[in-house]
């Protein structure tokens, strides 16, 4: 099942295309977040996409294939390129990767987050990383 959740703490659970459309193009300064998070019990780890709006328009979109090892960033300044990784995501396009250049910023986690997933709605954007 899909969850979606903004930095208000709004969550959609099965959101549509639309509505993920609309959480995306709703993000401003005090809402500068959201996660489209998959939750499967059979399916161990933390599985999620997020895009945060950073101060300078800029896009940081991560994403996350069950454990901190495969968490990826990348920034971008065209919201129609994050929202088509955000449906290819979440309908699990082959593809939705491209036209991005993904950092792989695993080694920011500690080994408890390779253990443990995170909580639903629970997962930050990191902040460090500035564009390539």
């Amino acid at each position: 099942m899909l969850i979606a959740t903004n930095e208000r703490g709004h969550v959609v659970k099965r959101p549509s295309k639309p509505a993920i459309g609309t959480m995306l193009a709703n993000l401003r300064r005090g809402n500068a977040h959201m996660v489209l998070e998959r939750v499967d019990e059979r399916q161990p780890g933390s599985w999620y996409i997020q895009v945060r709006l950073r101060e300078n328009n800029t896009f940081q979109l991560e994403y996350r294939d069950g454990v901190a090892e495969l968490h990826y960033q990348t920034l971008t300044i065209s919201q129609e390129k994050v929202l088509g990784a955000l449906l290819g995501w979440a309908g699990a396009k082959p593809g939705w990767r491209d036209g991005f250049m993904w950092n792989n910023i695993g080694e920011q986690f500690g080994p408890s987050d390779c253990e443990s997933p995170e909580p639903s709605g629970g997962t930050k954007p990191s902040t460090d990383p500035e564009p390539v």
